[in-house]
């Protein structure tokens, strides 16, 4: 019997090891936007409260009845966010008038030094139907733990910061539902025909 359970163990290792890989490759496909056929977690999203560029309050409710775009970063970003800014504006330029039936937000996670004021002034320099969107500490703890959102502060040699943050866009359907993280890494015309499905 001690033969027989011997030579069962490795079997079972290999068979965990091989089905922990198996997940371990779907997760990483979802989230390359390799599997549009999956389900996406459900629990990504929520309640939140934050003021946009222009003062107007902003809650989950203001995502219904249009897709939308949310990518989370700061004003002080010194590549990832001025790239991807650049990028969704590319897209939303590519929606044309469609533009208009497409929310999109981009969320400080920096909510120290990025108020309505600095928001407004940087977002000037992108599409306009970009919307920026800040708040207290505990506002912005609050959406980045509804959207599983990492953000940490990193001190610099010169004793200001940066910040490390998580930097997918996602993708909300009409109801305020997460889809998936949104590929903006394509041409611009063919991000904005995928979006058109969600209109």
């Amino acid at each position: 019997m001690a033969a027989q359970a011997s030579s069962i163990r490795p079997l079972v290792i290999i068979a965990a090891f091989a089905g922990s890989l198996v997940v371990g490759l779907v997760v990483v496909l979802w989230l390359l936007g390799g599997l549009t056929k999956v389900t996406a977690p459900a629990s990504i999203g929520g309640p939140f409260q934050l003021t946009d560029q222009n003062g107007q309050v902003v809650t989950e409710q203001s995502l219904k009845g249009k897709p939308t775009l949310i990518f989370f970063g700061f004003t002080r970003c010194p590549d990832v966010c001025p790239t991807a800014l650049f990028e969704i504006t590319q897209v939303l330029q590519a929606l044309g008038p469609e533009a208009d039936r497409l929310n999109a937000y981009f969320v400080s996670v920096d909510p120290e030094r990025d108020t309505p004021e600095s928001m407004k002034e940087y977002l000037s320099s992108f599409d306009p139907h970009l919307k920026g969107l800040s708040g207290s500490r505990e506002a912005t703890d609050r959406i980045e733990k509804g959207y599983r959102v990492y953000a940490k502060k990193v001190p610099t040699a010169d004793g200001d910061y940066t910040m490390d943050h998580t930097a997918l866009i996602y993708l909300m359907d009409k109801d305020g539902r997460f889809v998936a993280p949104f590929n903006i890494k394509r041409k611009p015309e063919e991000a904005a025909a995928d979006l058109k499905r969600y209109l």
